[in-house]
């Protein structure tokens, strides 16, 4: 006869549907005011075309710079006064400021609302904590490749419905924004469990842990972490060439319109969704974190070479694929940095990694931008119209090797043992850091 359903296992997969449509919405918040939002700019400074620009990049450098400022700051708040709180503000902050957003008259009250966007989506940090809190260690992977197909799925209905709401009216892509985001507040305050019991909290907020700089230096303390992080950075900084020259670049070599940009961007995304939430899963179990790494940043690197040297659109093409399989090395990348630290520190950790994310967003759109204009002028040492992409190839290549190398000297975090102290680093002890219960009083029997 069959048991009786675990009443823990339901209420698991709850909180992990919630962090799921949380990071979905995050995305899709910021995506679906991407087409309207340089045209509403136009409206409030007067119609020049000249001057939105120059606002449209200080309003994404800002949204940046909070979310490299704020992650550490979020990821620090969750370890001390628990994760759901943390998201839970956030959400109904960002719900808020949406509303503040599609009522502005004024240029300064835009961009003041564009930084608090910044600010509130950066629980992200604190959603992958949530993730790093309740899914037992083998299956970290599979989980962080879930969030990754909700940020794909966001990147791919956003910018969609915003176009289609910015026909009907500018603002209204706001306002819908502003409705998501409330929703999914009101969800989460009834359903949402809270994933770090008070044992395994910090004992006080400092300011030090939380600032972006000192949050990086938690990377150095622990071994294997600093090389992972810093692959992970270079997978960061090596997309925003697709962020500050697709669209240009394929005009230029392919003369590809509006519609062919809308519909392969539209792809990659589906596809990288795909990869994340569904084929991370499947080859885990199979190949392992380590295999899944060492698998997916080279086919990264033939994507981006595909993209950067092909003459015709059609072998453009050819590289979506090969550019998406490389996603099957984030996740198992994120999941053995989690296994490398401690529980209470897990919010410190993921701010420290949207920092650097953050910070790849902050310079690597100026990097490709102007090295694609430099390769296409009468001035150019080369003409080489792919350099972006050349390059975003060289950096994978580079986070390749950093990778094997990390892998090779990868210490296996034993249950009962502290990966900081057996290193020498000096850290308060703590309890079984592998097996733990990732909610108060409760243990998941399976990853949803």
């Amino acid at each position: 006869m069959d048991s009786a359903p675990n009443p823990n296992s339901s209420r698991h997969k709850a909180a992990f549907a919630f962090i799921f449509v949380t990071v979905m919405l995050d995305m899709l918040a910021f995506g679906i005011i991407i087409p309207v939002l340089p045209h509403l700019i136009v409206d409030l400074i007067g119609g020049s075309i000249a001057k939105a620009a120059v606002w449209t990049s200080a309003f994404g450098t800002v949204y940046m710079l909070m979310q490299f400022v704020f992650s550490p700051v979020q990821g620090t708040l969750s370890d001390r006064f628990g994760r759901r709180s943390v998201i839970l503000i956030s959400s109904f902050g960002l719900g808020v400021d949406f509303i503040v957003m599609a009522l502005t008259p004024v240029m300064w009250l835009l961009f003041f609302g564009r930084a608090v966007s910044g600010i509130c989506s950066a629980s992200f940090s604190t959603a992958n904590a949530y993730i790093a809190d309740i899914v037992p260690k083998e299956k970290r992977a599979a989980a962080f490749g879930a969030m990754g197909g909700a940020f794909a799925l966001g990147f791919v209905v956003g910018p969609a419905l915003g176009g289609f709401l910015g026909h009907i009216s500018l603002r209204l892509p706001f306002w819908v924004a502003a409705g998501l985001s409330l929703v999914n507040f009101c969800y989460g305050f009834f359903v949402l469990p809270e994933s770090l019991p008070l044992e395994r909290r910090t004992k006080r907020f400092e300011w030090r842990h939380a600032n972006p700089f000192g949050a990086l230096l938690l990377l150095r303390r622990y071994p294997q972490v600093f090389a992972f992080a810093t692959v992970l950075f270079l997978i960061n900084l090596a997309q925003f060439s697709l962020n500050s020259t697709y669209v240009l670049y394929t005009d230029y070599r392919y003369g590809w319109g509006p519609q062919a940009v809308g519909y392969t961007l539209g792809l990659v995304g589906l596809c990288s969704g795909l990869v994340q939430a569904v084929l991370v899963r499947q080859l885990m179990p199979k190949l392992g974190e380590r295999r899944l790494i060492m698998l997916g940043l080279p086919l990264c690197v033939v994507g981006y070479l595909f993209f950067g040297l092909s003459s015709v659109g059609w072998m453009f093409l050819l590289g979506i694929p090969f550019l998406c399989l490389g996603g099957l090395a984030g996740p198992p990348s994120q999941a053995l940095i989690t296994r490398q630290v401690d529980p209470h520190e897990q919010g410190r950790l993921q701010g420290a990694l949207s920092s650097l994310a953050s910070l790849a967003g902050i310079f690597g759109p100026a990097v490709f931008a102007n090295l694609f204009a430099l390769f296409i002028s009468d001035h150019a040492p080369a003409h080489l119209p792919g350099i972006a992409f050349v390059l975003a190839a060289l950096l994978i290549s580079a986070a390749t090797m950093l990778a094997s190398y990390a892998i090779r000297h990868l210490h296996p975090v034993q249950p009962g043992e502290n990966p900081a102290t057996t290193h020498g680093a000096e850290l308060s002890p703590v309890t079984d850091i592998v097996h733990h219960e990732p909610l108060a009083n409760d243990q998941p029997e399976s990853f949803p």
